[in-house]
């Protein structure tokens, strides 16, 4: 199958003009529309998201990751093979967590050039085409690159801040859950947030931090938006704090 993971949001022509192209190439493989609301132009929030969501990916699926501020200018294309998926986007960050949680990964540039590159929309022109040669197993041209040219050492392996705010208002941050010390509390903007099982167990209107079904540590109110009632933005840091 093949999955897309952008920040072009689902109004206007840019999911559908993907599809379409991925349709033209590869008729009848399955296309999901894993998210399209990315934090725009943020590649570090989206290279947390990406990585959390990894484990649902069957073996040998093609995500095709379009954050990209920096198209049209000499930022590479890239096409990265971790434990037998492909994801294809720009290098700017968006595949570090996903490189660095694989097992086993290939890093390449890749070098075809379609005969028509808007330079506005690589995500039309040339990452949907790839992904859909791919699929067929027609893979075009690579170069093999030395992983240090494309990774982001400095960036943590956990995050503490915001990386992503959905509709209710829940904010996920670049925390595994796993990894934080028992009973730990979270603070966002001065405030303290205990840690809960699920929505449920909190009162209406308490604001708690919870492991998501991503395994990231989301902050919440039990009904309620947690970002307007914590005043949190994409970006901003979360403190944790030993019980």
């Amino acid at each position: 199958m093949i999955l897309l993971f952008t920040d072009f949001g689902c109004e206007g022509p840019y999911v559908g003009q993907m599809k379409s192209v991925l349709a033209r190439y590869e008729p009848g493989m399955p296309v999901i529309d894993l998210m399209h609301d990315v934090p725009a132009f943020e590649s570090k929030p989206g290279a947390y998201l990406l990585a959390s969501l990894v484990v649902e990916m069957p073996p040998g699926a093609v995500v095709v990751a379009v954050v990209d501020p920096g198209v049209g200018s000499a930022r590479r294309a890239l096409a990265v093979l971790a434990d037998d998926r492909w994801f294809l986007g720009p290098d700017n960050g968006l595949f570090e967590l996903v490189l660095r949680k694989a097992e086993t990964a290939e890093i390449y540039e890749i070098a075809w050039c379609p005969a028509k590159l808007s330079p506005s929309f690589h995500g039309r022109d040339l990452f949907a085409p790839v992904a859909a040669r791919l699929c067929r197993g027609d893979p075009p041209d690579f170069i093999r690159l030395d992983a240090d040219d494309v990774r982001r050492p400095d960036w943590p392996d956990d995050w503490a801040a915001a990386i992503y705010i959905d509709r209710f208002g829940n904010v996920m941050t670049g925390l595994r859950a796993s990894q934080l010390p028992a009973g730990a509390r979270l603070a966002a903007r001065g405030r303290e947030l205990p840690r809960l099982r699920t929505f449920s167990d909190a009162e209406s209107g308490q604001a708690f931090w919870y492991e998501n079904a991503q395994g990231l540590a989301e902050l919440a109110v039990n009904q309620g938006n947690a970002a307007e009632i914590l005043k949190l933005a994409v970006g901003q840091s979360i403190t944790v704090l030993q019980a």
